[in-house]
């Protein structure tokens, strides 16, 4: 008759004979995938050409000139714009003809390949709180190709004591 001590061993040997077999094979690390070098520069004229832009229809008003970078076929995702250069201009020359005191100010900018990101805080007028807008465009050969938003009040009175700028 076995003692304790016995098949406790006995255990532990089945166990330990068994373990290689239940530890799964590591994995082939993945290998990494190149990306293609990053156009700095590219990168930065992309950016001002962004900025510029922005900074003439949205702070100037000057949307004809400022939007003579927009591409003919520009893409347009929010809904209440419509696609291409002539309606862009057309529908901000509406808008800031009927909102005098609308101004967006770009708070922080960054590129990345063809994507140009701005964080921009836009009012109505002195005591309009705004509205928090993040904007994403697309450039292509020097001109803005597309155009992505996603835009949100600024609440009277915030869960935190962080700003949204």
């Amino acid at each position: 008759m076995p003692t304790n001590f016995s098949s406790a061993a006995l255990s532990l040997s089945v166990i330990l004979l068994g373990a290689p077999a239940t530890i799964p094979a590591q994995a082939a690390p993945i290998a990494k995938q190149s990306q293609p070098a990053r156009d700095l520069t590219r990168e930065e004229y992309n950016r001002q050409t962004v900025i510029a832009f922005y900074e003439g229809v949205f702070q100037r008003h000057e949307v004809a000139k400022s939007a003579e970078v927009l591409a003919d076929s520009y893409i347009q995702h929010n809904p209440g714009v419509p696609d291409g250069k002539a309606p862009f201009v057309n529908h901000f020359t509406g808008f800031f003809k009927n909102n005098p005191a609308a101004r967006s100010t770009i708070v922080r900018s960054a590129a990345e390949g063809d994507l140009v990101y701005l964080h921009v805080h836009s009012t109505n007028g002195n005591t309009d709180r705004g509205r928090a807008i993040v904007d994403i465009f697309r450039v292509a050969n020097g001109r803005i190709v597309e155009h992505w938003d996603v835009i949100q009040l600024v609440p009277e009175k915030a869960a935190n004591s962080n700003t949204m700028f």
